[in-house]
């Protein structure tokens, strides 16, 4: 019998009140979780990764006291069907953060992380209005001139293979219970072994819930398509970058110079992890999203 994993960031979490709530939003269902006090002062929308849902980033909501945060799950993911009759381009996805937010939570700090950076930040380019933004683990600069290039490039071809092989073919690659963890290993730089199985155990439970092989593609070619430089001189709003020193997918020189194309911006570096900040330093970063977020704009001066 499989000993089940302990979870770090349980007890935490079942302090917080939590909602379950579904909306209409670009002509589907979007299925979001409110975490917190409805009175609170601040919201935050969050918005998770690439093959991600909105669990992942439970481990910052975890930390972040005092906040109300609205997380959903990115169309085609989870419990959020695909958007009806469309492609899911970086376009779909931020009409659908754009339309969302008006929708829930108007005015609230918006937060990214990963491919949800780029989501992020495109919409605030685009004309999204939010007092700050937020972006964890972002994707500063090209996927394929990353320090793993030749390993996106092999995504690449994985991913085109799954969506060309026959579809019962194509999606069990897809979902490969080998694969997750060939990526899950190579994400994790933590050396505890209990927090490196709470890691691999939350890919396996929620890293394959997409809807199916197409919307999984369209996001996947939308990730690698898209980086947060293309859109950073755009934005005016306040911006904290939350960065890590061993991040595969951007390095954090790349990171550091994304810092310089925001015209506000200030860059957090968190030392000995990478691509898993929200499972491996979740308190570290929901502190400097608090530090951020409870400083005025006079105080930065």
């Amino acid at each position: 019998m499989t000993r089940p994993v302990p979870h770090p960031y349980a007890a935490r979490l079942e302090s917080i009140p939590v909602v379950r709530r579904e909306v209409e939003v670009q002509g589907g269902k979007t299925a979001y979780w409110t975490y917190g006090p409805d009175d609170a002062p601040t919201t935050i929308v969050a918005v998770h990764g690439f093959r991600g849902e909105h669990h992942g980033l439970e481990p910052v909501v975890a930390y972040l006291e005092g906040f109300r945060v609205v997380s959903p799950d990115l169309p085609g993911f989870g419990d959020t069907p695909p958007l009806p009759g469309r492609r899911h381009t970086l376009e779909a996805y931020t009409a659908w953060l754009t339309d969302f937010v008006a929708q829930v939570a108007p005015g609230a700090i918006v937060l990214g992380h990963s491919f949800g950076s780029i989501v992020a930040a495109a919409a605030v380019a685009g004309g999204l209005s939010t007092p700050r933004l937020i972006l964890v683990n972002p994707i500063g600069a090209p996927a394929l001139e990353g320090p793993r290039g030749v390993l996106t490039r092999l995504a690449v071809f994985y991913y085109w293979a799954g969506a060309r092989l026959p579809r019962r073919l194509g999606d069990a690659l897809l979902r490969s219970r080998i694969i997750v963890r060939v990526m899950s290993v190579s994400m994790a730089k933590t050396k505890d072994p209990e927090l490196r199985r709470f890691i691999h155990d939350q890919h396996d439970r929620y890293f394959s819930r997409f809807a199916g092989r197409d919307v999984l593609h369209d996001a996947f070619v939308t990730s690698v398509s898209h980086d947060v430089s293309q859109f950073a001189p755009a934005i005016m709003t306040p911006t904290l970058l939350v960065a890590a020193e061993r991040d595969d997918i951007t390095p954090i020189e790349a990171e550091r110079r994304l810092r310089g194309l925001f015209p506000r911006a200030e860059l957090v570096e968190i030392a000995g992890v990478g691509h898993l900040i929200h499972y491996e330093t979740p308190r570290e970063a929901a502190e400097s999203v608090s530090r951020f977020l409870r400083t005025s704009d006079d105080d930065r001066r």
